[in-house]
């Protein structure tokens, strides 16, 4: 496992900000995120959207939790399982033939296709090098 504190910092600055990015952009406009999240065609209306109004919130405070380094293992553990989860939904989506926009970014978000998986699976790592960190402070 990673040991360099600089580098888990630059790991959680990194997973923190993307996560507490997304979850800014997307908590403003609950409806087009629940819309987003339909167009995956994996859950109900209603499933939609109270995930549109929690997950954002989630988000913004494991973002923020990553970047200033309290909760950093707990918040590392349920970053890994959204990102976990988020991969699993991008790869069946594209399994599907699905063609749609992630939602990741609110307005911002682009396809979900192979590049995001790429992305997620970046992420994914650098959350899992957070939370198996052997280092007191990162």
């Amino acid at each position: 496992m990673i040991r360099h504190r600089y580098l888990l910092l630059a790991f959680r600055l990194i997973v923190g900000g993307a996560f507490f990015a997304a979850g800014v952009l997307k908590v403003g406009d609950p409806l087009e995120f629940a819309q987003n999240i339909k167009n995956f065609r994996i859950v109900s209306h209603e499933v939609a959207f109270v995930t549109a109004l929690i997950l954002p919130w989630v988000e913004i405070l494991c973002g923020a939790l990553l970047i200033t380094g309290i909760f950093r293992r707990p918040s590392a553990l349920l970053v890994s399982g959204l990102l976990a989860g988020f991969i699993i939904l991008i790869g069946v989506t594209i399994a599907r033939g699905i063609d749609t926009d992630c939602g990741c970014f609110g307005s911002l978000s682009h396809k979900a296709d192979w590049l995001l998986l790429v992305q997620d699976g970046f992420l994914l790592f650098f959350s899992l090098s957070i939370l198996f960190a052997k280092t007191d402070r990162p």
